[in-house]
C-alpha cells in the first residue's frame, strides 16, 4: 500500500503535489478509484478551480462518500487549496448562477467567502504571505510558525469554530489560512509550492 493516496478528481496540480511528496520520500500515487481513496493510510485533497465544478467531479467520480469515510477514520488527511474549501458546508463561488450557495462536504461547519474589493490589493491573492499559528500541530514541527507560504485564492473560509482554526494569515482582511481537527489539517496555501518550508510541512505530514 503507497504511503500517500492523492485523490484525482480532474482538477488541481496533481503531478505537483506528488512530486513534492515523492521529494520528502514519501512513495505517492494518484488516484481516483474510490475505494483506494477509501483505503488509503493518507490522504491528500489538492484543488484548483471552482468550487461547484469540483463537488460536482467528486460526486460524478462517486469518491464524497469514501472520502467521508477516511474522514471519519482519524487517518492524517490533508487538504490544499480548494481542497480544503471543499470540507465545509457551503460557498459563495457560484451562487448567483446556481441560486443560493453551492453545498460542500459539510465535515467542517462553515462557508467559504470572496475577499472584499480593495483599491489597494488584487484578487485572486497571489504570493506569499507570512502566518500566524493559532494550535500546535504535529505539521509544524520544526517550521518557524511566523513562515511565509504561497498563496493562490480568490476565496477564503470561515469556519464556525474558531478551535478548527489552526493558522490565520492577512491579506484585505484577516482570514484563516489553514485548519486542523484531529488528524485532518488543510491548508489555503499550496506547500507543494512553498519551497523548504513547504516541503518540511509535507515531510511532517508523511511520517503522521
Amino acid at each position: 500500500m503507497s504511503d500517500v493516496v492523492i485523490v484525482d478528481y480532474g482538477m488541481g496540480n496533481l503531478r505537483s503535489v506528488q512530486k513534492a511528496l515523492e521529494r520528502v520520500g514519501a512513495d505517492a500515487v494518484i488516484s481516483s478509484d474510490p475505494s483506494q481513496v477509501a483505503d488509503a493510510r493518507r490522504l491528500v485533497l489538492p484543488g484548483v478551480g471552482a468550487f461547484g465544478d469540483a463537488m460536482r467531479e467528486l460526486q460524478q467520480r462517486k469518491l464524497v462518500e469514501p472520502i467521508r469515510r477516511f474522514l471519519d477514520s482519524q487517518r492524517p488527511f490533508l487538504g490544499i487549496c480548494l481542497g480544503l474549501q471543499l470540507l465545509f458546508d457551503s460557498s459563495d463561488e457560484g451562487a448567483e448562477e446556481s441560486g443560493g450557495a453551492v453545498r460542500g462536504l459539510g465535515v467542517l461547519p462553515g462557508r467559504v467567502v470572496r475577499f472584499p474589493a480593495s483599491d489597494r490589493h488584487k484578487v485572486p491573492h497571489m504570493g506569499w504571505n507570512q502566518v500566524t499559528s493559532c494550535q500546535e500541530s504535529p505539521l509544524m514541527v520544526n517550521i518557524d510558525t511566523s513562515s511565509w507560504f504561497y498563496f493562490v485564492h480568490s476565496y477564503y473560509v470561515v469556519p464556525e469554530r474558531s478551535e478548527d482554526v489552526w493558522l490565520e494569515s492577512d491579506y484585505i482582511v484577516p482570514f484563516c489560512a489553514a485548519v486542523r481537527r484531529g488528524a485532518v489539517h488543510a491548508t489555503q496555501f499550496h506547500p507543494e509550492k512553498s519551497q523548504r518550508v513547504g516541503l518540511k510541512l509535507l515531510a511532517n505530514f508523511v511520517t503522521l
